[in-house]
């Protein structure tokens, strides 16, 4: 199952159901149930099986009033007394005991006594594969989840990553044009490094905190330290391709360089070619949909589009009168409706 259906699936679901993840390594499981919390407006509490011990879950013995008995530990009272999202992660590489604990909250939510919140939902997640250690798990706690694998497609992960600042443009214009670079899926050999979502994420991250993000060095002499590094995290193979992408990429440009600078902008824009001025008009289109455009920004967009090819200015008009949103069909007749009439008016070609 795609991430978008998941989430929306599993946000549907009644407290009661507890939910099992399934799929290998690096797709971001544990981030797809932080975004189910955001959509709940639930808080996430994330603990990691495979790290802790049975005392972790159960909590200590104390005496009290002359009787032993387990205080429970901090993050479970807390997931009794209010509502939680209580997300299991690595459930499949913990011990059996822990597994036995978890298996308590699961199938009675409460553990030695003490209730889980009504509201508060139970979430776990699991590796798959052949190249994890892990330990077999009891078919009657499997049982006790709705339980799906998780593929993740290119789709998911581009739409995660778009607007973010440790990504940036050229990385996602990379996925999307070589979207098998994203995860291999083939036979691992095992001590080889291999690219799969999370460690592009972790890519970005450091060659911006190192000076080198891809956005910034982009069609230039890339520094000694590049490919190094995006070796050490995506493996040969994608390191390869993704340095010679980076290091060969042509500028990319933002709606606003068009509709804000335009003059300074026009002799790099007229350069590039047919797909990433179709980019732009779609870009354009999506800034025209959240904001009311300026008689100035209007008449920028206008000699922009102008110097398209006619297949492209008419899939500009396509793309303005396909857009249904009906909050929106206020501000596309001020501005980007307004837009249309600026280019035909002063267009030799219509």
């Amino acid at each position: 199952m795609d991430i978008k259906t998941f989430v929306t699936v599993v946000s549907a679901l009644p407290p009661e159901i507890s939910v099992l993840a399934k799929g290998p390594t690096g797709i971001g499981k544990s981030q797809i149930f932080h975004q189910i919390g955001k959509n709940l407006k639930m808080p996430v509490v994330d603990r990691r099986l495979s790290q802790m011990t049975e005392g972790d879950i159960i909590g200590l013995p104390e005496l009290t009033d002359g009787v032993t008995r387990f205080a429970p530990v901090d993050w479970f009272i807390r997931a009794c007394k209010e509502p939680v999202i209580l997300f299991f992660d690595e459930l499949n590489r913990a011990t059996i005991e822990v597994q036995q604990c978890a298996f308590q909250i699961v199938l009675d939510r409460e553990l030695n006594g003490h209730s889980l919140h009504p509201e508060t939902r139970v979430y776990a997640a699991v590796n798959e594969g052949s190249e994890y250690q892990v330990v077999d798990m009891d078919p009657a706690l499997l049982r006790r989840f709705w339980t799906m694998a998780i593929e993740p497609t290119t789709e998911d992960w581009l739409n995660w990553a778009e607007g973010r600042d440790d990504i940036g443009e050229v990385m996602r214009d990379y996925i999307k044009n070589y979207p098998s670079s994203l995860r291999y899926t083939g036979e691992l050999e095992p001590g080889k490094t291999y690219a799969n979502p999370a460690s592009w994420h972790r890519l970005g991250s450091s060659l911006k905190f190192a000076g080198y993000f891809p956005d910034d060095v982009a069609g230039k002499k890339l520094p000694d330290i590049f490919y190094p590094m995006a070796t050490g995290f995506v493996g040969v193979e994608a390191a390869v391709s993704f340095t010679d992408f980076v290091r060969n990429y042509e500028t990319s440009f933002s709606a606003e360089d068009v509709l804000d600078n335009w003059k300074s902008s026009k002799l790099k824009i007229d350069k590039i070619t047919n797909d990433k001025k179709n980019d732009l008009i779609h870009k354009i289109i999506a800034y025209g949909t959240l904001n009311n455009l300026r008689v100035d920004q209007v008449l920028n967009a206008s000699e922009f589009v102008k110097t398209c090819s006619d297949e492209m200015i008419v899939n500009f008009f396509n793309l303005v009168m396909e857009t249904k949103d009906l909050d929106h069909i206020r501000k596309f007749h001020k501005t980007l409706g307004r837009l249309v009439t600026e280019i035909v008016n002063t267009s030799d070609k219509f």
